[in-house]
Parts: C-alpha cells; structure tokens; sequence
C-alpha cells in the first residue's frame, strides 16, 4: 500500500530519518465559539496540497526535497487540557530529534501546546502572532486552553509580536503590550510596520499564524472572519523579511474551517505552507545547487579522482 505522504511528494523524500522538516496536524475543533469545523482543516489542507505545483518561481527552489516527514495526527480530545499537552509532546519530541517543526491545525488552542514546546527548547523566544484577534484572555468559558487563550501564555512568557489584529475584547488591554501590537487599521495606512516588528524580535522566532488574518476577500473559509485583513503579496513580503533577518525555529498554522463548495482558501493555505518552507530553506537550496554544480565541474576536471572515491 502507497505511504501517505506531504504533497504526494515520492516516499524517498517522506522517511524521517532524511527529512529536515516535520509536519504535525492537529484536527481539534473542542472549544470553538462561532463556526465549526477547524478539526477538518489539516485534511483539506492536505488534499489541496497534493494539487499544488511544488516549484517556487520567486525562490526558483523545490523545498520538498529538503524531505517532509508527515507524523501521525494529534487525536486527543478528551479535554482541552489533554490536547494541549499532546502536542505539546508531541511536538517537543521532534524538535529534539533536530528537525524544523511544523503544526498545521485546528483551532488556535493548539498553539498553546506548540509554543510551549518551542519556549522550552530555544532560548529568548519571539512568538509572531499573525491574527485577526488578540486571543489573550487568561481563561475562557471555564478553560486557559481556548482558543481565545491562545497566546496569553505567550504574552507572560516569551517576547510576544502580534500584527493584523483588529478584534479583541475590552480586557485584553490589561495583558497587551501595545508597544509591540501592530492593529490593522495602522498598518492599512503606514507600510513601516514591517521593519518596526522586525526591529522587536530576537534572534529566535516562532510563528504561529490565524488565517483569519488574511481578508475574507481571499480566505473566507475560517471559523471567525473579519473585514479589512492581510493580502497576499504584502503577507509575503513581511514573512520573507522575517526569515531572512531572523532564526525562525518553526511555526503552526491554523482555523483553517473548509467549505466543500469553496476550495480556494484550502489552497492558500496549502501555498502559504510551503512558502514559508521554501523562505526558510531558500539558502539551502541554494548551496545544495552550488555544491551539486562545484562537484560536477571537479569530475569533469579528474575523472579519474571520482571514480577511485566510488570504491
């Protein structure tokens, strides 16, 4: 039987042992308070990225072939509490075997887990939280591991960036450190918000990413929509600067809500995956050509050098 794969990418670039890169989906929708239906989102993520061309024109890299190991899903469901701790695991455990981890959710709780894991593991941690909602409410609806929790552990324990936001309640000015909260209405009209949120982080980052940060022009299908959000290409551009200035450690993307009659932000979000996979490998790419090109043109130059290293 066929293994499963990222992509449909060939299993030769599928094993663990190879892959540079770990994908773990978490299909958990237990604590969602408008539409239903994030649980759905890694498998209609995955569908549409078995649709997607895997060269990137900007970058002119295949990054599947850095190897993408996809895990088993994160199932636990039985609390809040209980998932949060399974990916948590889940995830700490890949990261120790030197892989760049990826989380593809799910609603937004399950980012409490991911960035436990990383703030553990990687010293002076930024989370980057793109997002249409500010999600620091201590607890919610009886629970600290709702989704409108999600970065609150965040905001106590690493250097929290939050940027799109343009949503929140009236409490969450108590946690928020608006010095480092770049709203959506500001950004519309002045573009150096980019270099200021870049300028705030440290060396390491992760990125947890709503997409309902983007406008529900071009992604409608999230749990919870608002007007006057991200675009594509100004998304990018502020996500290529941050993987080229800074160590981005790994990310989680989620509240993916699929709508069987509207495919197009599955794909977006399968294309925001692996662009940010090809920004964060696009100098490996890039030495792995050199290095390919300077092997080839020494074998031209003595054969007979290569041939005797085959033996």
């Amino acid at each position: 039987m066929k293994v499963k794969t990222y992509a449909g990418i060939p299993e030769e670039f599928a094993k663990l042992e190879q892959a540079k890169i770990v994908l773990i989906p978490v299909p958990y929708d237990g604590t969602s308070t408008w539409q239903k239906g994030a649980d759905k989102g890694p498998k209609a993520f995955l569908e549409a990225s078995e649709n997607m061309e895997l060269y990137d024109i900007e970058t002119g890299t295949e990054v599947y072939q850095q190897g993408v190991y996809l895990t088993e899903a994160v199932t636990e469901n039985a609390s809040p509490e209980a998932m949060v701790e399974a990916v948590h695991q889940t995830t700490k455990k890949y990261i120790k075997k030197n892989k760049f981890v990826t989380i593809f959710g799910g609603e937004h709780s399950i980012s409490i887990g991911t960035i436990r894991a990383f703030n553990e593991m990687y010293p002076s941690l930024t989370v980057l939280h793109i997002d249409a909602h500010a999600d620091l409410r201590q607890s919610y609806e009886g629970s600290t591991c709702n989704h409108a929790c999600a970065v609150y552990e965040a905001s106590q324990t690493t250097n929290l960036i939050q940027v799109g936001i343009r949503s929140m309640d009236i409490m969450e000015k108590t946690v928020m450190d608006e010095d480092k909260t770049y709203f959506a209405h500001d950004m519309a009209v002045d573009d150096s918000w980019m270099d200021a949120a870049i300028d705030q982080m440290t060396d390491n980052v992760f990125i947890t990413f709503d997409l309902d940060a983007f406008d529900p022009s071009i992604l409608p299908s999230t749990g919870t929509p608002e007007p006057g959000g991200l675009l594509w290409y100004e998304t990018l551009d502020f996500l290529k600067q941050v993987f080229e200035e800074k160590n981005v450690v790994g990310f989680d993307i989620v509240e993916l809500c699929p709508n069987k009659k509207e495919k197009s932000s599955d794909f977006l979000a399968a294309k925001l995956y692996y662009k940010m996979l090809s920004y964060k490998f696009m100098n490996d790419e890039i030495n792995d050509e050199y290095d390919n090109a300077f092997q080839i043109t020494e074998q031209k130059k003595n054969p007979l050098k290569f041939e005797e290293n085959d033996y």
